[in-house]
Parts: structure tokens; C-alpha cells; sequence
């Protein structure tokens, strides 16, 4: 086989959830150029239309449905619907996250980005996974976070207008750790039906953060710069192909050498 058509997804059909989201809008895209039937999932159905017609224009194999993590009923008849259309699902990219934590003793917010971060999040992913287990295998890509593997970093904020470290709701640290040690475990239970579980723990990407955060942070890095809009697409289009048919288990940074000092 020559090596580039490893890396093709013809005749796949892969789910990307927070799909029209700044970091899913690029999976979603990479998928869909390297052949695959891509659906755009998460609760905004505007926002997920809107994409799918521009990527409609371009020639490219996508739809949208509405999926609600934080609901069962609603995990439920997503992945029924869409499993109907071809009788299987081969890729999985879980990208949809709920901040919803507003401070340290919320209750209420913890409980809320948990159910659907985490709750919601096993439930759709183990639900999928046996799925691709029973057509034979497939892929799942986890989309976890520097912060899922570090703690922060309070200088990167200070007199920029945002958030400090010292006001951060721990909920996104909390699942986002989580999410790696989740991928290890789901890696080693499905593994034996080729059912191949991944995860990328990306850097901050730009988005028109203030001047001095970007310095700051860009100086962290060893790339000397935050990710941009095409960043990701390489390592979701190699996850998700026959290229990476041995990697499963695997916790891969993609934040520029952020990690890595």
C-alpha cells in the first residue's frame, strides 16, 4: 500500500461533537477533505448548520445532528440515528466541553459540566465503542488539554484582563485529567476488538486573546507561538486512518513544546 493512502477515510463515516466549535471546526474539515461522511455534533444546531452548508460548497460529505451530552435520552437516539444511516461508526473525535463551574464551591456548576464531561461523556463514547467493536474495530480521539496533564500557571494571566489562575473553577482540570487516564483504560478494554482509543492534550490556540497573554504565553512554547486554525488537522486525519493502525493508548501533546519543558 502506498504510504499516502494510508492516510485516506474513504467510505468512513466519523463523528466530531463540538464539531463547530473553534478547535472542531478544523477536525471536522481535515476528516471530511480525507474522505470521510463527517458528522458536526453538539447542542447549537444553528452554529452547526451554518458550518456544514460552508463545507457543503466545497464538495465535501458532512451533515449535523443534535446531540445534548449532558442528556441519556438524548446520547441515546444521537448515536442510533447516526449509526443507521451506514450501519457503523469508525471515527469518534469527543471535542464538546461545558465550563459551567463559575467558582471554587459551586455545587451546582460542578455538578453540571460533570454530567455532561463526564457522565455524558463515558456514556457516548462507551456506547460507540462497543459498536466499532462488534463492526470490527475503529477509532476514537479523545480531545483533551495541556491542563489535563499540568497545573497552571498564574503568570500567563496577571494584569491581562482575564481570569487568573486564583479565580479558575477546577472543573475543566478535573475532566480534563480524567479524560487522559479514561483514554488508557478504554485503549486496554476495547483494544482486543481493534477498537483504538487516543488522546490529544492541545496548547491554547489564538483567538484574539490579549497582546500580553499571547506573548506570554507564545514565550512558553518552544514553536515560540500559540496554535493556529490548521494545527490540529494532521494528527485527527492520522489518528483516525489505517497510518496509525498500531497507536492506541497513546497520550500526545500538541501545544507547540508547551509540555515539554
Amino acid at each position: 500500500m502506498n504510504v499516502l493512502e494510508m492516510f485516506r477515510l474513504d467510505g468512513k463515516l466519523a463523528i466530531v461533537t463540538g464539531g463547530s466549535g473553534q478547535y472542531g471546526r478544523q477536525m471536522a474539515l481535515a476528516l471530511a477533505q480525507a474522505g470521510a461522511k463527517v458528522c458536526i455534533a453538539s447542542r447549537n444546531a444553528e452554529a452547526n448548520a451554518e458550518y456544514v452548508d460552508s463545507l457543503r460548497t466545497q464538495g465535501l460529505d458532512v451533515f449535523c445532528e443534535v446531540l445534548d451530552q449532558g442528556d441519556p435520552q438524548s446520547i441515546a437516539s444521537f448515536v442510533n440515528r447516526v449509526h443507521g444511516l451506514t450501519g457503523k461508526i469508525d471515527v469518534l473525535v469527543n471535542n464538546a466541553v461545558f465550563r459551567g463551574m463559575q467558582h471554587d464551591e459551586d455545587w451546582q456548576g460542578f455538578t453540571t459540566s460533570l454530567r455532561i464531561n463526564g457522565v455524558g461523556f463515558s456514556d457516548l463514547t462507551m456506547k460507540i465503542a462497543k459498536m466499532m467493536a462488534e463492526n470490527g474495530g475503529g477509532s476514537i480521539i479523545n480531545i483533551g488539554s495541556y491542563m489535563g496533564i499540568l497545573g497552571g500557571d498564574d503568570t500567563l494571566y496577571r494584569d491581562t484582563g482575564m481570569t487568573e489562575l486564583k479565580d479558575f473553577a477546577p472543573d475543566y482540570f478535573y475532566h480534563k485529567g480524567g479524560m487522559t487516564n479514561y483514554t488508557r483504560f478504554m485503549a486496554s478494554k476495547f483494544g482486543p476488538q481493534q477498537v483504538r482509543v487516543n488522546v490529544l492534550e492541545l496548547g491554547g490556540l489564538y483567538n484574539h486573546q490579549p497582546e500580553k497573554f499571547v506573548e506570554r504565553y507564545s514565550d512558553r512554547t518552544f514553536l515560540k507561538r500559540m496554535a493556529n486554525h490548521t494545527d490540529v488537522m494532521g494528527a485527527i486525519v492520522y489518528l483516525a486512518s489505517d497510518a496509525s493502525a498500531y497507536v492506541t493508548g497513546a497520550v500526545i501533546p500538541i501545544d507547540g513544546g508547551y509540555s515539554a519543558k
